[in-house]
């Protein structure tokens, strides 16, 4: 039997194919089209799962999308009555959206793949919650959700048993978590459902100042639960704004324009807001470890995407295990759907266990070749892995940063090691020198730390043996090891971490163990293989490109080593288009 999950329409677009209850294949729409966050349908990474699986979409048995289009319709409907006049401009543009497309979701999903079987649809939350849970490690579980909204839910959780699941609670629109976190996204300036990890990223350089006026804000209950003042949000009413005048009032000055320089205001809004946010998920987590009496949890929904939340979940709340897959957030609707398809409704015994995120194409070493040579690249290839490996951590010891690109590409939005880019986490500079030559991104942005799993408790302050494989937990870096891997040490002690294993990922888990013996320490600087504003690379041209046009000194590209480059790289140009991509209005 065959599976087909979808989401589209709302945030980034993905496929995933299941089949007799194992994941074949998963991806999101922006790899292949290289439009970052593409909402509409995945029509390219629907035909990649098929690829990937052999079949035909004649073949498939079931098709699955991630929301009820009416329900939601009818949350905005009555928002927007309840608004009214408000709303009016809100009207306008929703309605000629929903009345040709979006409350005929099944048939265009049913024109796009030349179909007319039903199309199956799966609460929102739902298809979070079985995201996480129906493919996690735990026969039983407790399942918290959180992200800005659904149809109505914007969090809830509930316990999974088997193929079973069963949400107890819920909070609705417009009380949100993901929406108040949305609004200081956007009053720092960032872009809103694409940057908030940008806030994550900030919030160590500042201060808990404004905590207190967060608390105006949003009624946080011992529970969890919570309560937005929504005369500080405009959620119910504009499609442009998150936040009032009257927010900008209480916090003291305007929102920040993009691209201005960020200001110790600025750090310390970052700092106070992921504080309430952890507040907020860690006193969630608290009530469901207490009502429920279970020592596994499973977390998913955009807010899961919150790594520094989910490590005080993880130390504060009871928990003693917790699992959040790496697209918890919507594009990981298309997975959750198609296993709640598969296991819940279909009743079918769980067999499929996810324990690694490398579900997209990969590219065999004809496939490669053939590719450098149609773009004239100048290459070396090496067929030994010994060899290739060694090659590459002489690379990363001169001090080189190193364009990985092995196997098959990851699902969700973290380079795990498949399209990635490496350098020695022990180089002080090497953080502003991929952020400026490379990433051409802001400096405060930090850098994941991978590591062989073995040796994570050495370095980092964490149990031994845990297991963090989706840069998804935050713990400190030890004391003593902070000035060797200064370049993953953010500015709080901590480091997003990656513990990578044999099993998960073998040439990606040798490279950093070799590195290991050379030099000591077996961490190295992993972060995305992409410039800002674009999505990751996918194909080997993608990654060629991205080579030639930054400051990436080496490719390391299947068993091709590639150093030489066409011509000189214009990084001030390379800048203005990142920037022009990232500012650019959102697809969705």
């Amino acid at each position: 039997m065959y599976v087909l999950g979808l989401s589209c329409y709302y945030h980034d677009g993905g496929a995933a194919l299941v089949h007799d209850g194992q994941l074949v294949a998963a991806a999101e729409e922006e790899r292949f089209n290289r439009k970052k966050h593409y909402s509409d349908f995945p029509k390219l990474a629907v035909e990649y799962c098929l690829r990937e699986a052999g079949i035909t979409i004649d073949q498939v048995d079931h098709i699955g999308f991630y929301e009820k289009p009416l329900v939601k319709f009818n949350r905005i409907l009555e928002t927007i009555l309840a608004c009214w006049p408000r709303t009016y401009f809100a009207w306008l543009k929703a309605m000629p959206l929903w009345l040709t497309q979006r409350l005929h979701i099944g048939s265009e999903i049913q024109k796009h793949l030349g179909v007319d079987q039903d199309i199956l649809y799966c609460q929102h939350h739902l298809s979070h919650a079985a995201s996480a849970f129906l493919v996690s490690p735990f026969e039983e579980a407790a399942i918290i959700t959180a992200d800005g909204v659904g149809e109505w839910t914007t969090t809830s959780w509930g316990r999974g048993c088997g193929s079973d699941m069963t949400m107890i609670k819920e909070i609705r629109f417009p009380h949100s978590i993901g929406l108040l976190f949305s609004a200081i996204t956007a009053y720092l300036g960032f872009r809103v459902n694409d940057a908030e990890w940008k806030v994550m990223g900030l919030a160590p350089y500042g201060k808990p100042t404004y905590v207190d006026k967060f608390r105006e804000v949003v009624d946080i209950k011992d529970d969890g639960s919570i309560r937005l003042d929504l005369r500080y949000f405009a959620l119910a009413y504009s499609t442009t704004r998150t936040f009032t005048s009257r927010w900008e009032q209480l916090f003291g000055q305007p929102q920040r324009r993009t691209e201005a320089e960020l200001t110790d205001f600025h750090r310390d809004i970052a700092h106070s807001g992921q504080k309430i946010i952890e507040e907020i998920m860690v006193k969630l987590a608290t009530h469901v470890h207490r009502e429920t009496g279970l020592d596994n949890l499973c977390l998913a929904g955009g807010v899961g995407l919150n790594c520094v939340a989910n490590w005080r979940i993880l130390k504060e709340s009871g928990f003693k295990n917790i699992f959040i897959q790496p697209a918890a957030g919507d594009s990981g609707g298309a997975l959750g759907t198609a296993f709640y398809i598969y296991n819940s409704v279909l009743k079918n015994q769980r067999v499929f266990r996810m324990d690694h995120a490398l579900w997209g194409p990969s590219f065999a070493d004809d496939e490669i070749e053939a590719a450098l040579e149609g773009v004239g690249a100048a290459y070396d290839r090496v067929d030994n892995e010994e060899q290739l490996i060694e090659r590459t951590v002489e690379l990363l010891l001169g001090g080189q940063v190193v364009g990985w690109f092995q196997g098959r590409m990851e699902f969700g939005p973290r380079a795990l090691g498949a399209r990635s880019l490496l350098a020695d986490a022990r180089r002080e500079d090497m953080k502003d020198v991929i952020n400026a030559k490379v990433k051409f991104r802001e400096a405060f942005r930090p850098f994941a730390p991978a590591i062989i799993r073995e040796c994570a408790h050495e370095y980092f302050d964490m149990p031994e043996g845990l297991d963090a494989p989706y840069m998804l937990l935050v713990p400190k870096v030890r004391e003593d090891k902070r000035s060797i891997i200064p370049a993953v040490t953010h500015a709080d002690g901590t480091g997003r971490v990656q513990t990578v294993t044999e099993e998960q990922n073998g040439p990606y888990y040798r490279l950093i163990r070799a590195f290991g013996k050379r030099t000591g320490v077996p961490v190295l600087i992993n972060t995305s293989f992409n410039v800002r504003g674009e999505p990751i690379v996918c194909t080997p041209e993608d990654a060629y490109n991205t080579f030639v046009n930054t400051g990436i000194d080496a490719l390391v590209i299947g068993s091709f080593i590639v150093t030489q480059k066409p011509g000189a790289v214009d990084f001030e140009a390379g800048m203005r288009r990142s920037v022009a991509l990232e500012t650019a209005p959102a697809n969705r």
